[in-house]
């Protein structure tokens, strides 16, 4: 296996992704992404259906090939995933959109067949399962049918899966989709742990409070294309104005006219619902004067606001 040596490349990037692209047909799915990812921090790809996350993703470690152009380059611990793919997926840990545990096997024997793909000898792949299983809260179904888990059980397995060869990187498409918020935030609490502990998480989500809450930097995309990316507190005061309201009926807006100064509020009309943004939580409670408390709701900007200004309200063919 070969080590990609990238003149001028920093040694503690984890992963390194330099003007790549990936084209399906005639449809581009990523076009010209770049970003790096730092060691033991959590980096969030956000976007709406088919914005290119998990292709991009797929190409990093290495089920997906990009498009072959000059100066486009993978970089994953040093390794190029076009060509030491395997490699790549010997020290990561992945957790794909889809439950694909084996309904056949039980909790145990999914995980200890899973350890036979990385060559772990049993006696240290039982110590390792029971480890997991514990500190995701299964041990009590160590022999139990995947068909009897929860919803809930069967994704703390895969991440339990994902993590049998104790891995450098940890990649999660969409982990937490349809849990309730307790798994949700069992699962966070879980993930910054092992953060802690010196591992480095890309993930997808759609969970904008599960972005903010787990991820240290952030990179929404859309169309294939990178629209901004940074801290969620810095993307934050940088891009959206600090306060919004919320009209939840369209003909609200008409009781408003002569109340609200165009000049400083920002209008965005979608779906029914209207939204003013400012960054003055005054002229805001002027504007709501007039209205009954049924008819409004003003709260701090957050970080679904900036995904919908950064990507549109409108929904995309892949919706």
């Amino acid at each position: 296996m070969s080590v990609v040596n990238i003149t001028g490349s920093d040694e503690s990037l984890v992963i390194s992704v330099r003007d790549v692209h990936k084209t399906y047909g005639q449809v581009m799915a990523v076009r010209g992404i770049s970003f790096d990812v730092e060691g033991s921090v959590c980096v969030g790809l956000l976007g709406p259906n088919g914005a290119g996350k998990t292709t991009l993703m797929k190409m990093i470690y290495g089920k997906s090939l990009r498009d072959q152009r000059q100066d486009s380059h993978i970089s994953v611990f040093g390794y190029d995933p076009m060509y030491d793919a395997l490699k790549i997926k010997s020290i990561c840990g992945v957790v794909p959109q889809d439950d694909n545990l084996d309904v056949e096997l039980n909790v145990f024997e999914n995980l200890m067949t899973f350890s036979k793909f990385y060559g772990i000898k049993r006696r240290a792949a039982t110590e390792r399962i029971d480890y997991l299983l514990g500190i995701m809260e299964l041990s009590d179904k160590r022999e139990a049918k995947i068909k009897s888990l929860s919803g809930g059980m069967k994704r703390r397995l895969i991440i339990a899966r994902a993590l049998i060869n104790n891995p450098r990187l940890l990649i999660l498409d969409e982990p937490t989709t349809g849990l309730d918020p307790q798994v949700r935030h069992f699962l966070w609490n879980k993930l910054r742990q092992m953060k802690e502990e010196n591992l480095t998480i890309l993930l997808t989500t759609h969970y904008m409070e599960e972005a903010f809450q787990l991820c240290d930097r952030l990179i929404i995309m859309n169309d294939g294309e990178k629209v901004v990316q940074g801290a969620p507190n810095d993307l934050l005061r940088q891009n959206i104005e600090r306060f919004v309201l919320e009209l939840r009926q369209p003909q609200t807006i008409q009781k408003l006219k002569g109340h609200i100064d165009t000049q400083k509020l920002r209008m965005d009309n979608a779906h029914g619902t209207v939204h003013l943004y400012s960054d003055s939580l005054e002229i805001l409670q002027d504007v709501v004067k007039t209205l009954h408390n049924d008819e409004y709701h003003l709260r701090q900007a957050n970080l679904e606001d900036l995904f919908l200004k950064a990507t549109g309200r409108a929904l995309n063919e892949a919706q």
